[in-house]
């Protein structure tokens, strides 16, 4: 009987081993444990843990709790920096004194800057042109705008997060252990064994042929990218403040299921963060082609902890453009290449007629251009003073009330 009975426990034990393959299949889907109760709509914010729709100001209640926050933005989308903005001025509000901005568009040599902006010390062009932002960065700063001017108006400190551009180019040409000393010094702590980042690269990379060494480019830039923001944070959370709290805004694929910089911040420094992200339901035709195409691993987490579901918008004044190619000369800025159809092709500006005045403004440098047609609505008339074959000539540019 004794002998039954331990060859029936054998029997029951192999059957059960068995089993286990089927019985550890997740049920459902882990990035959607809980599947809400009804499709979502553009205004709508989801707690994705438990499949619940909550409001907005219990979002920022929840957020209010953690030191980090973390958003990850579609950078064109107006609707992703609203949010950013909403959670600062909640952060602020119930923080006051205690809240900091950290931005992935920002590199620490760009620090003593940011500084001087939050310290009311530098105009709006003063800032641009100091911190370049349109040869580091090169989006609109209308997506930005309120955000920094709400940082200088209350004295919230800005972070650069990111690593300085030539130690990215040179890490998207050789290895690591390939860089000279004098830039591998200025290297993080890399773990570069994630699994998660290991194949969303390859993700990315499915389907195009442009070779195994630009992927490896690209998934070093990708490891430097968020090893360094996540050593600033930390660096900047290691002074004793627990009631400081930071607000980190960067692309979505920086944050998204939290193996970006959040994992590789725990890493270096325990401290609690939310995820809160966007997703856009209403993407309009002519953005379609912003989308990117990849057919992504499945993650065995929800990528936010609130996800805001939103449309895609356009920004309400983006600025106008000319449709040129510029270069400096010694007399002001000469046109390299005009657009066919454009503004500039309409007015008969011409390739190699030299740029000197808009409006009032002297043009030494693409910023000076730049800038001021950012300022310029739809609808609004210019005079160009320009150069050509030794001819002062003045041209009145109407841009249409379509310019966008």
């Amino acid at each position: 009987m004794k002998f039954k009975a331990a060859l029936l426990a054998t029997v029951i034990i192999v059957t059960l081993s068995a089993c286990r393959p089927a019985m550890m299949k997740p049920l459902g889907n882990p990035e959607r444990p809980y599947p809400p109760p009804r499709q979502p709509v553009v205004g709508d914010i989801l707690h994705l843990s438990t499949g619940m729709f909550v409001s907005a100001q219990s979002m920022l209640e929840q957020a209010s709790r953690f030191r980090v926050i973390f958003v990850g933005e579609t950078h064109d989308n107006p609707a992703s920096h609203r949010l950013q903005e909403t959670l600062l001025k909640a952060l602020d509000e119930n923080n006051r004194g205690r809240v900091t901005l950290a931005m992935e568009m920002f590199t620490p040599a760009q620090q003593p800057v940011l500084d001087r902006w939050t310290a009311g010390a530098l105009s709006e062009k003063e800032f641009l042109k100091q911190v370049d932002w349109y040869g580091s960065w090169r989006m609109n700063f209308a997506y930005y705008r309120k955000l920094l001017v709400y940082c200088r108006d209350h004295n919230i400190p800005v972070l650069a997060l990111n690593a300085e551009n030539e130690l990215k180019r040179k890490v998207a040409r050789m290895p690591f252990d390939q860089l000279p000393a004098q830039d591998r010094q200025q290297l993080p702590d890399i773990d570069r064994n994630d699994p998660y980042h290991q194949a969303t690269v390859a993700a990315f990379y499915a389907g195009h042929d442009m070779g195994r060494a630009m992927q490896e480019g690209f998934a070093r830039v990708q490891l430097l990218w968020d090893e360094t923001m996540a050593q600033n944070l930390a660096d900047y959370l290691r002074p004793e403040d627990p009631q400081r709290q930071v607000l980190v805004v960067a692309g979505g694929n920086h944050i998204r299921y939290g193996f970006g910089i959040p994992r590789r911040l725990f890493r270096r420094i325990p401290v609690s963060y939310v995820l809160i992200g966007s997703e856009e339901l209403d993407v309009p035709e002519d953005k379609r082609d912003r989308l990117m195409d990849v057919d992504k691993p499945d993650y065995p987490m929800p990528p936010y902890h609130f996800l805001t579901y939103t449309a895609y918008e356009d920004l309400a004044e983006p600025g106008v453009k000319l449709g040129i190619m510029l270069e400096r000369d010694e007399a002001g800025l000469r046109i390299k290449a005009v657009t066919p159809d454009s503004i500039a092709a309409r007015n008969d500006l011409r390739e190699n007629d030299v740029l000197t005045r808009m409006d009032e403004q002297k043009l030494v440098e693409p910023f000076d251009l730049i800038y001021e047609l950012q300022q310029t609505k739809a609808g609004a008339s210019v005079v160009l003073t320009l150069q050509r074959h030794r001819q002062t000539l003045t041209k009145t540019i109407t841009f249409p009330e379509t310019t966008h």
